[in-house]
């Protein structure tokens, strides 16, 4: 009979897997302690802030309960007045490059992606990127997709800025010439760009061929290296047509979103018995804004409703358990109730689109690709000819 061979078990330890206490352990960094304290410590401050603030809440609660609730309908109205006016503007901006879209779709998206800047982390780069998406389905090129967020984003932070001065201008406070120039002055230049751009396609050609040529020179690249691509956008660029009649409308447009965004605050305060300064309501509503664009927390989420309250209690003249209950309304409207309508409007219209994403891109990227070909060869024909 053979020799029977004894075999020893080794510790889990030897064998290269430590007991999960040991892992535990070993995982447990030197300052492990430290985020207890800290949720300690945070734990403990609101504590103490509830304690402080107890009495006004308690005096904004009573006027809460003492709501007057048309002025509650009058705010939810301007609040979808405001919307509707952001609509328009990217429906003209659109327009000028030569997209046609209904109201009603291009406010649905409107819905859908504040919806998605408001409530989700980095929500400003999934609004982005949806709305991108949405209008390179109506059939926009990709430079004009980016192009019409772009100068929309640029048209709404100038108007902020001019309601920021007009409320100091109101309230009496001195205004620089210099902030009055940037503000009117950067948006003018921008749109006399644009047009200069669209309408002289071959100045613009000669001056980046230049750039492009001592630039491959650096580089020991061939002269003419990038400018296929240069020409693509040129020609793309050629398509946004922005008169002075789609210019004005755009404006009125972001006029009157943000006219519905100032509204809904001051017809917040009014709802529970406030009686504010316009000119505060203004300085309030730019400041709350400006500190919303802190990405922090999705839609400014206690940023927002401090700035709003410690504003309206120093500049629009409203206590301090009325500036609480007016911020708890507007942002109830602006804020909750916009999320929700956004999401219901997303699942309805816009969820089967995220299925069809990938074959979309692909689709999209067919057709670029042929355009851009077909493009290219005409523009070598016209040149060939002599005709451009």
């Amino acid at each position: 009979m053979g020799r029977r061979r004894l075999v020893r078990l080794q510790p889990v330890a030897q064998l290269g897997a430590d007991p999960p206490a040991a892992r535990v352990q070993r995982r447990r960094g030197r300052f492990w302690w430290l985020k207890w304290v800290a949720g300690a410590a945070l734990l403990a401050l609101l504590i103490g802030e509830a304690v402080y603030l107890w009495p006004r809440l308690h005096e904004s609660w009573r006027a809460l309960t003492e709501i007057h609730w048309g002025w509650v309908a009058a705010c939810i109205f301007a609040q979808a007045f405001s919307l509707s006016g952001y609509g328009r503007m990217q429906k003209q901006l659109l327009h000028a490059g030569g997209v046609s879209v209904s109201q009603r779709r291009s406010v649905s998206v409107i819905y859908a992606s504040t919806a998605m800047a408001v409530t989700l982390p980095a929500g400003q780069v999934f609004s982005t990127a949806f709305t991108y998406r949405e209008t390179r389905r109506w059939g926009a090129s990709p430079l004009v997709a980016s192009w019409q967020l772009a100068i929309s984003g640029v048209i709404a932070a100038a108007g902020l800025a001019l309601l920021g001065v007009g409320g100091a201008v109101v309230v009496g406070g001195r205004v620089s010439p210099f902030t009055l120039i940037v503000s009117l002055g950067g948006v003018i230049a921008l749109i006399w760009a644009i047009r200069y751009a669209s309408s002289h396609p071959n100045s613009i050609e000669s001056a980046v061929r230049w750039v492009l040529h001592r630039y491959n020179t650096l580089r020991k690249n061939a002269p003419e290296t990038g400018m296929d691509r240069v020409r693509e956008v040129l020609d793309q660029l050629e398509s946004v047509k922005l008169g002075a009649a789609d210019a004005a409308l755009s404006g009125v447009w972001a006029l009157m979103h943000r006219a519905g965004d100032v509204a809904c605050l001051g017809l917040a305060c009014m709802a529970i018995g406030g009686d504010p300064t316009w000119s505060g309501i203004l300085i309030s509503f730019a400041v709350g804004k400006a500190v919303g664009t802190i990405p922090l927390a999705p839609g400014g989420l206690v940023l927002v409703d401090a700035t709003l309250i410690a504003t309206l209690t120093s500049a629009a003249s409203l206590t301090a358990p009325e500036a609480v209950a007016a911020a708890f309304v507007y942002r109830g409207v602006s804020f909750i109730l916009v999320a929700i309508v956004g999401w219901i409007v997303f699942l309805f219209l816009f969820r089967r689109h995220q299925r069809e994403n990938l074959k979309f891109d692909v689709e999209m990227e067919r057709r670029e690709v042929g355009r851009s070909e077909s493009e290219r060869r005409a523009s070598k024909r016209l040149r060939g000819e002599g005709i451009s």
